[in-house]
């Protein structure tokens, strides 16, 4: 018998100081048997820093075709493609030239420092690519906060990102490795 997803759901309030965006979104996420809860708040984390009425979590783990995210225009055209971990670099091509723009968050530690290493030549030459890495003390602090029914908040203010329930506050560390 196959294992089902497990269903998450959370109220993210985002203040975007930077972007001059103030919303909250009611999410429902579903978990894949095998997503890590750090892998989930990680999609959350990536959600509330490119919110959006039109950012959409799509069937990630489940297909090959998908990100984990991603915003459409009204005409179906692709404007952010957002994957997490450390996706091949012919995934990241393909992505580079179906979106206008390309987000790839790395974590994992020493294994996401080994998969820039490697891949960091051939991603070099994409313009619409930003990869950014969060270190493993930043996505374990995150996972944390994974519970069955969230209330989160996230601030953003020059650059800078926290993220926070009732209990716990986490101000996200991130390294951009390529801007676009």
């Amino acid at each position: 018998m196959a294992l089902k997803a497990t269903i998450f759901r959370a109220e993210l309030q985002v203040s975007d100081l930077d972007r001059h965006y103030y919303q909250t979104h009611s999410l429902t996420l579903a978990r894949h048997p095998s997503e890590t809860d750090e892998r989930l708040m990680l999609r959350v984390l990536a959600f509330a820093r490119h919110a959006h009425p039109d950012l959409a979590f799509t069937k990630g783990l489940s297909s090959q075709d998908e990100p984990d995210l991603w915003r459409k225009d009204m005409t179906g055209a692709i404007d952010n493609w957002i994957e997490l971990g450390q996706p091949d670099e012919k995934r990241i091509r393909k992505a580079c030239g179906r979106a206008s723009q390309v987000y790839v968050y790395s974590y994992g530690g020493h294994a996401a420092e080994l998969w820039w290493e490697k891949n960091r030549p051939q991603l070099d030459r994409f313009k619409n690519l930003t990869v950014i890495n969060l270190p493993r003390a930043t996505s374990a602090s995150l996972e944390k906060l994974a519970q069955r029914n969230m209330r989160l908040n996230c601030t953003v203010q020059d650059k800078q990102l926290w993220l926070a329930d009732e209990n716990h506050s986490v101000d996200v560390e991130m390294t951009v490795w390529q801007q676009a």
